[in-house]
């Protein structure tokens, strides 16, 4: 049997790229997702809010900023480089008369998201941590395709206390923040029709590659799509069952029995409690404590697979000033766990202690 080396299966990939449809940018992932440096992050902004009907959620990146992320993040070690690629821009597409029925602002978000699924990849390719700050939901549907083209092989693990799954045709508000995963699941691929501007976009991750953690408003038709296609879900019912710790193991088992996957975490705010994060636009009494949220992130930093991950849903505009620090400090506090902060201590940059005798 003929061996070979990592370097030599590249570029033997690379060699038959037109036989196999592999672009050479996949084909580069396979080759770096397990090269993410952890001592390398990169932030990106999305003030997005054409998912949904709510104002203010696009001011979230700002808000979050504006908090001290980057100074929290740098806490964890001087070591940390930290790189913010600023916000996304973009220009709404003309679609020149062309829709799709019930969806919302298609032009706007169809835009959006293509420059962010290349900015993802290029922070990616710069072998970073990707943080990618919201703006509503409707941002992941970038966010992951971008992951995708930068390695194939991705496990997804759902953050929300919402299924995110409707389709066109099912979903009763047609703000497509409610659509993402049926977007990206490539099973779900017959159930929409032709959708002007989304060209760009494949759906090529099986859903058997996704997990929900925290769900507690799904609607008729999303609980439907999960049992028929036995979607992996751990409600707030399993979080109380088995508790988060038992959640976690099973939930990375499930998506990523061998440990080889790429993880990209795709969190919602609003799964957590609105006790702990009231100002976001469409919050579910019963949901995670701030400390399951957190050990959430450590263990997905953990795996030493996690590579980029989504914090959306932040709206500083609902809510009292209370209610907004409150709801900022619980997103710096999920976001330093996920890159690498420890609640037991972190480790000093040196062994030198100050005032050692020589």
């Amino acid at each position: 049997m003929l061996l070979l080396s990592k370097s030599s299966l590249v570029k033997l990939l690379v060699q038959r790229v037109g036989q196999a449809n592999l672009s050479t940018s996949t084909v580069a992932g396979l080759e770096k997702f397990k090269k993410i440096n952890y001592e390398k992050i990169g932030i990106v902004g999305v003030p997005f809010e054409k998912g949904q009907r709510k104002k203010g959620v696009g001011l979230g990146p700002k808000a979050i900023r504006e908090a001290g992320l980057i100074d929290s993040i740098q806490e964890i070690s001087n070591k940390l480089d930290i790189r913010d690629y600023g916000d996304i821009r973009y220009e709404a597409l003309n679609l020149q008369g062309r829709l799709a029925a019930n969806m919302k602002k298609l032009e706007h978000v169809a835009s959006c998201t293509r420059f962010l699924s290349e900015r993802v990849t290029q922070v990616l390719n710069e072998e970073r941590l990707c943080l990618t700050l919201g703006g509503d939901h409707a941002i992941a549907i970038g966010s992951i395709d971008g992951h995708l083209k930068h390695c194939s092989d991705v496990a997804v693990i759902w953050v929300d206390a919402h299924a995110d799954l409707n389709t066109n045709s099912t979903s009763p508000s047609g703000n497509i923040h409610g659509m993402p995963v049926a977007l990206l699941a490539k099973e779900l691929a017959d159930y929409w029709p032709y959708i002007p501007g989304m060209d760009w976009q494949e759906p090529i991750i099986s859903i058997k590659n996704m997990v929900y953690i925290g769900l507690r408003s799904v609607d008729p038709y999303e609980r439907l799509i999960i049992e028929k296609f036995g979607i992996h879900a751990f409600g707030m019912r399993e979080v109380e069952q088995y508790g988060i710790h038992e959640v976690m193991r099973m939930a990375l088992e499930r998506v990523d029995p061998e440990g080889k996957k790429s993880l990209h975490v795709s969190y919602d705010i609003d799964s957590l409690d609105v006790l702990e994060a009231p100002s976001t636009g469409t919050s579910v009494r019963g949901g995670l404590t701030l400390r399951e949220g957190i050990y959430i992130m450590e263990e997905a930093y953990n795996t030493g697979r996690l590579a980029a991950v989504d914090l959306v849903e932040v709206n500083p505009s609902i809510g009292t000033p209370d209610d907004v620090r409150k709801t900022l400090d619980a997103a710096i506090h999920l976001l330093v766990a996920a890159c690498g902060h420890n609640r037991r201590g972190n480790f000093a940059d040196t062994l030198d202690i100050v005032g050692k005798k020589k």
